[in-house]
């Protein structure tokens, strides 16, 4: 399925957040040109060397899309960009602060040229404001959005396992340049978008933004257990290995006891009989479960909580996800070429169809005479402006 067949994006990013947005675009079946600089590319090419030598950030981020290396700081470099975004559908961007409007790349002045247009702006905290010409990174703005004063024990805040802001901006990207793309299909007009960080993590607190309404108390940090839902969390059974599980109203709670903990009785005891009584008391039943859990294997607890049915996992390592039963099943582990070799990859969520788009890493500058080419350049300026450091 590429529905996106026949749009051009042109990508002057780096990084995660602008990066993924447009990778979403490309597999949907858009013509992504990542535009880099000369000789460096995207820093997130250089984050690590995890991947056959590549970085596991770009390679995540990047398959689908062709590399273009342009300085746009030179006038010729910024001529034959603006050349390209003429011929595009979307303009996306994330470079630093203001600098796509000194470079003459702001929506303004982009959108008067071409009224067509869809410029999509990604930044940390947006424009205007206070904060909009701050540097925003990823942990940064999970702190900003109040996410670390949520995430962690008691003791210590912590940072989430994965760049959370980076790919709520990224999706939140990506959704808007869909719905542009439909508006303009009905009007003809592009439009400008501006996507920060801030505001995609902001939007993904709702819970406990407003159970911190009107000044009340935030939800305690609880670790990898739920803050205000109880018992759902993690417990180790005999065998060292660690269950999660979680029990999410009253029915769930009476087969919990009887079948899993077999004491019918704690269903109705005052201090356990609804969740806001079993979050009062969650230290005491929480060593009950606990105690339960160590008399098990993890094979028999999960059979245990399967047949009260209460919902459970394995806590698997990130190894165990590659092999994840249900991944296979359903066919979504695929393969991508990179310049290092082909590489496994989960193909995106969604579309169900056998043969996902699921095109290339590219390597720096890979695409750059050919797309130099398709705007009218004689093989020698090709070669002139790359000997040059140009392209």
């Amino acid at each position: 399925m590429q529905p996106l067949r026949g749009v051009t994006v042109v990508a002057l990013e780096q990084a995660i957040a602008a990066p993924y947005a447009s990778r979403q675009l490309a597999d949907l079946g858009a013509r992504v040109i990542k535009v880099e600089r000369p000789g460096t590319g995207d820093f997130a090419r250089a984050y690590d060397s995890r991947v056959r030598g590549l970085s596991s950030h770009f390679v995540w981020a990047n398959r689908g899309k062709e590399s273009l290396t342009l300085d746009i700081k030179d006038p010729r470099g910024k001529e034959l960009l603006l050349r390209l975004i003429a011929g595009a559908d979307v303009f996306l961007q994330n470079l630093a602060p203001g600098a796509a409007a000194r470079a003459g790349l702001g929506a303004g002045e982009l959108r008067a040229r071409h009224p067509e247009l869809i410029v999509c702006d990604v930044s940390g905290y947006g424009s205007p404001g206070p904060y909009a010409g701050r540097k925003a990174y990823d942990l940064l703005v999970q702190a900003e959005a109040g996410l670390l004063s949520v995430t962690g024990t008691p003791e210590e805040v912590a940072k989430a396992g994965i760049p959370v802001s980076d790919i709520a901006a990224g999706m939140y990207a990506y959704s808007s340049v869909l719905a542009a793309l439909l508006e303009r299909g009905r009007t003809g007009l592009g439009t400008h978008l501006d996507v920060s960080m801030l505001e995609a993590t902001v939007e993904w607190m709702g819970f406990p933004l407003y159970y911190a309404y009107d000044g009340a108390e935030p939800p305690p940090r609880a670790g990898a257990a739920h803050a205000t839902i109880h018992p759902y969390g993690p417990f180790t059974a005999g065998d060292g290995k660690t269950v999660l599980m979680a029990v999410q109203n009253e029915r769930e709670w009476r087969g919990f006891c009887t079948v899993f903990l077999g004491r019918p009785e704690l269903a109705d005891h005052p201090h356990y009989a609804t969740n806001a009584d079993r979050d009062r008391h969650r230290e005491a039943l929480g060593a009950l479960v606990a105690a339960r859990f160590a008399e098990l294997t993890s094979t028999e607890a999960i059979e245990l909580l399967g047949a009260v049915p209460v919902a459970n996992a394995r806590v698997n390592t990130v190894a165990e996800v590659w092999g994840h039963p249900q991944l296979a099943a359903r066919g979504r582990l695929h393969e991508v070429a990179t310049p290092a070799g082909p590489v496994a990859a989960l193909a995106p969520p969604g579309p169900s169809t056998a043969t996902p788009r699921m095109d290339a890493v590219p390597a720096l500058g890979e695409h750059t005479r050919t797309i130099l080419g398709e705007l009218g350049l004689s093989t020698e300026a090709v070669e002139a402006l790359v000997a040059e450091g140009v392209a």
